[in-house]
């Protein structure tokens, strides 16, 4: 006979656990073809050839490449931010020790043995009076016995010590029960959990909810999971999570009209799927037709909100692409060279290069959010930007923006003004109009600033100084959109700052593409000898399609992207003729 959970009669009130729980192009490019294209930089020498929207070639004065160590990748590929924090962890002799478990461990270490079996009251009772942190012992024992995957009786015979002994089963331990049940995947005591809880407290916290839905879904039981999320509407909203087990529980049930109508809901609610989500409605369209449309927009989805499937969802996608009857669809893990071009069908990706209208839209938006925004004011004057702006009209478009102040401290063991003039003479040699932005202190000589070096640098580029107290950015920024599609700036800035205050994510998105198509990072700089900068992207990194292909980036397994960075791998597919 199944153990069931009791409650002693006469329970006292227990007053809701509802705090917080916790649960275990225009870019200086080049074609160049190189074994190792993602190890390269560039240096100011010879020329680059790029491929405009029309596919067509444009030489320009450009780089050519010189290999680096991998380390020296683009800061937007993923995982280059991680790279840097592990190497600079390295050079300064800290371990970069992490506990996958750290967290469950330490709130678990008071207790020296975790129970092999079920225990009677009394043992129970003797192992809490010898614990060194007798107070919430059945809380961190219920988490021990999580953390270490105990076998279910134990947890229950714990449930059956509090009961006795108090006559109740506080709410937070039944919380951390639940978590116990549906981590282990011991859905039919859901069931019963669910029973006590709502028999007892009036009110469940949205830990509970989703717990339970978590737990219903999985099980003959999943319609459960819809009647939850009912409830949830009528006080808080539901998450993506939420919506994602019921639509789960619906959909691998059998019931998949029922599972696209909570999708179409969760995207009316303003909603961001979950991935698991994607991959549970792709894995239920295995060798069908029907919902082909559906599966598509999610790829549209993903494209129109710069969403990157990580390696399962890819996986998931292939193998539906590949079983729709007669179709002949081929599907390959990828990658896509400096120039553009798929390695697996060779075919040349969408240019990063905005449109003119995309470019319109992006100029319009930095100059009214951030370059006039109510913000930049802080740290300059209205009179000093139009100043700025009239020093901009009355010279001809720049090629190059230099944030002179950033790029005079990429060599910290040399005078800021020797670095910087090395960066602007590399680019001067190559015939370039170029901006300087500094500040006022830059010139007044000093160990750091050498009056001859700032004056070569005057003679070789155009030169703004603002005042100490203003802030470079905005106006890096505003030369650079004025100057037009061909212009390019160097900073090490990432201006994540500035791109937030875009009020829109279609404008943020094409803010980051144009970035990662102009912004040009000069990534070490060794006294006289040559700046070397990174590349470029000359194709955009979307999902996209032509009709007969598709080209989706994925984030790889494991990997560690940062919201600013972008995946290198891709899915190719392709239909055969």
């Amino acid at each position: 006979m199944r153990w069931k959970l009791f409650v002693i009669t006469n329970l006292r009130t227990v007053r809701p656990f509802l705090g917080h729980v916790t649960y275990s192009r225009h870019s200086l490019s080049v074609v160049q073809q190189n074994k190792q294209p993602n190890i390269q930089l560039y240096c100011t020498k010879g020329e680059r050839i790029l491929f405009d929207a029309g596919g067509k070639d444009a030489k320009l004065k450009d780089f050519t490449f010189r290999e680096r160590p991998p380390f020296r990748k683009s800061v937007f590929a993923a995982g280059t931010a991680k790279r840097t924090a592990d190497f600079f962890k390295r050079q300064s002799g800290v371990e970069n020790e992490q506990n996958e478990n750290g967290f469950v461990r330490s709130r678990v270490s008071f207790i020296a043995d975790i129970p092999e079996q079920p225990l009677t009251a009394s043992k129970w009772r003797t192992l809490k009076e010898n614990s060194p942190k007798p107070e919430r012992f059945e809380l961190r024992m219920m988490e021990a016995l999580l953390a270490a995957g105990a076998d279910l009786g134990i947890a229950k015979s714990l449930l059956t010590y509090v009961a006795m002994e108090t006559g109740s089963l506080p709410y937070e331990l039944l919380l951390r029960y639940l978590t116990f049940c549906v981590s282990g995947g011991y859905h039919s005591e859901v069931s019963d959990t669910y029973d006590i809880m709502k028999n007892c407290f009036k009110n469940l916290d949205t830990g509970a909810y989703t717990l339970l839905m978590k737990g219903f879904s999985k099980t003959e039981h999943w319609r459960e999971a819809l009647v939850l999320l009912e409830d949830m509407k009528k006080f808080f909203m539901p998450s993506p999570r939420n919506y994602g087990d019921a639509i789960a529980g619906a959909v691998l049930h059998g019931d998949r009209e029922m599972g696209w109508t909570l999708y179409s809901e969760l995207l009316e609610l303003g909603l961001t799927p979950r991935q698991d989500t994607w991959q549970c409605l792709f894995e239920s369209a295995t060798n069908r037709h029907d919902h082909k449309d559906k599966l598509l927009a999610i790829l549209s989805y993903m494209r129109e909100n710069q969403v990157f499937p990580e390696k399962p969802l890819a996986r998931s996608i292939k193998v539906w692409f590949e079983s729709l009857p007669d179709e002949k669809w081929k599907g390959s893990f990828s990658s896509v060279d400096p120039r553009g071009q798929c390695r697996s069908c060779q075919a040349n990706l969408e240019s990063i290069r905005l449109t003119e209208e995309e470019y319109a839209q992006l100029k319009h938006s930095v100059m009214a959010d951030v370059i006039e925004g109510r913000d930049v004011f802080k740290k300059t004057t209205p009179e000093e930007l139009e100043i700025f702006k009239a020093f901009v009209k009355k010279r001809p478009a720049f090629d190059v923006v230099i944030d002179g102040l950033n790029m005079a401290h990429v060599a910290p063991k040399c005078s800021k003004s020797e670095t910087l003039l090395a960066v602007v003479t590399e680019l001067e040699e190559k015939g370039l109009n170029i901006l300087v932005l500094g500040r006022k202190h830059m010139l007044h000589p000093s160990r750091n600033w050498n009056k001859h070096e700032m004056n070569q640098i005057k003679k070789k580029a155009h030169c703004f100084f603002t005042e100490n107290i203003s802030e470079d950015d905005p106006f890096l920024l505003y030369a650079a959109l004025h100057s037009g599609n061909q212009c390019n700036f160097v900073s090490r800035d990432l201006m994540r700052d500035h791109k937030a205050c875009l009020y829109d994510s279609t404008t943020r998105r094409l803010f980051f593409k144009w970035q990662r198509g102009h912004q040009l990072v000069a990534s070490e700089y060794i006294p006289r000898k040559r700046v070397h900068f990174q590349r470029t992207s000359v194709y955009d990194t979307i999902v996209q399609t032509m009709g007969t292909s598709w080209h989706i980036p994925y984030d790889e397994e494991g990997g560690i992207r940062s919201t600013y960075e972008v995946p290198q791998k891709w899915l190719c597919l392709n239909k055969e003729h």
